[in-house]
């Protein structure tokens, strides 16, 4: 076995790494700017949503407060004549960059720790590059894109999106496993 403080270059150079990929495919690849539609007359809309000074947090249009309401024939009504909506609401302003940027090279580095527990915990010192990196890909693949399918299937995030994130997920855990198959203790 090998330990996680043992593992501690692997896990920041993979999230420097996978961070700079990002940044990359982010800034550079743009096919991620088809993942959120634009409304017809946006501007009406905000007009319209703005004098109910919506606090930021996730709300779903209609909502029923029971599973008795659901099967209730007022709000199968609400549900057929629509819209029905999944939304999240962020604050006013322009969105801090900083603060994303931190959040994500914060889970950048929980990813690599389970990967580097996981990974500690299958593989002994020594093992060879390949055996690391299938455990290592496996695990950080895991972090990075399976959890984001829950969205799809039960928000209807699209499918594209997910797909598409699913991928940089793919990307993202390759660059992990490579670090730590190169970066793997003697």
């Amino acid at each position: 076995m090998v330990g996680i403080p043992s593992l501690w270059l692997p896990i920041l150079i993979s999230a420097v790494l996978v961070f700079l990929v990002s940044f990359i495919i982010h800034s550079f690849l743009k096919y991620h700017q088809t993942d959120f539609g634009k409304l017809p007359d946006e501007q009406g809309v905000m007009d319209a949503l703005r004098p109910f000074k919506i606090s930021p947090a996730d709300y779903v249009v209609p909502r029923a407060h029971s599973t008795k309401e659901i099967g209730s024939p007022e709000f199968k009504e609400k549900v057929e004549k629509g819209p029905v909506i999944y939304m999240t609401v962020l604050p006013n302003g322009v969105p801090s960059m900083t603060t994303s940027l931190i959040q994500w090279f914060i889970y950048l580095l929980v990813v690599g720790v389970f990967t580097a527990y996981i990974t500690g915990r299958t593989i002994g010192p020594g093992a060879e590059y390949l055996a690391v990196f299938r455990i290592a890909g496996c695990t950080a693949f895991i972090g990075y894109a399976l959890a984001l399918w829950q969205n799809s299937i039960w928000y209807k995030k699209s499918w594209s999106a997910t797909i598409k994130n699913t991928m940089d997920g793919l990307i993202y855990c390759l660059v992990t496993a490579g670090t730590f198959g190169w970066l793997w203790p003697e």
